[in-house]
């Protein structure tokens, strides 16, 4: 299962939501990357394969951060992995 989190301005919790396959998260991953790039805001409107009654619709120009990861195996303890942002 892959998860896309998405970081939104203003919000403190990601929104997250998953795939089963990989090619599937990649192509989310890169739609909302695209979006972001607009100069005129989108909806997006996300859905979830591993809840599929989990819906969220959110404006791309809010979505400050986005990251896939591999949330199976030895990963599925919770603790995320690449990116860690920590105040200073």
């Amino acid at each position: 299962m892959f998860t896309i989190d998405l970081t939104l301005q203003y919000t403190p919790v990601p929104v997250s939501v998953q795939r089963k396959e990989q090619g599937d998260a990649e192509a989310l991953y890169q739609e909302i990357v695209a979006a972001m790039k607009q100069d005129t805001p989108q909806v997006l409107e996300l859905t979830c394969e591993k809840q599929p009654d989990k819906k969220v619709a959110l404006l791309s120009d809010r979505i400050i951060a986005v990251m896939v990861s591999d949330k199976s195996g030895a990963l599925a303890s919770g603790r995320s992995t690449g990116f860690f942002v920590g105040a200073e």
